[in-house]
């Protein structure tokens, strides 16, 4: 079905955007991103930590939802087909001694009659 495998990620603190623009740039040319913030950065990024930080859980624990729906529907589809093995193991039984009811039956009137014609 799925296979997750459990993973760290780091929510606090966010690297700097410096860090992450050196990173991609060649020596020759520096590049530092340049942003307007409106309202400032401080008040723009008290408003949009909190919200990251929200999302960031808020995708781990639907991420956890699914997996544990998916073994959920794993550990069903187990007991789905154990019953099922079950199932046809005991109408085979079943068949077998109805089978050897019906022959004994059959023994004791050929056996009967047998008697009467000797």
């Amino acid at each position: 079905m799925s296979k997750q495998l459990p993973v760290r990620k780091q929510l606090l603190p966010i690297p700097p955007i410096e860090a992450a623009a050196e990173e991609k740039t060649d020596v020759a040319t520096p590049y530092l991103p340049e942003h307007i913030c409106e309202p400032s950065a401080d008040e723009l990024l008290g408003e949009m930590l909190p919200r990251n930080i929200y999302v960031q859980l808020h995708s781990a624990f639907l991420e956890t939802s699914t997996s544990e729906h998916a073994a959920r529907m794993m550990a069903m589809d187990n007991a789905t087909q154990a019953c099922d093995d079950m199932l046809e193991n005991l109408t085979l039984a079943y068949n077998k001694a109805r089978q050897a009811a019906i022959t004994a039956e059959l023994m004791d009137i050929v056996g009967g009659a047998e008697a009467l014609r000797g």
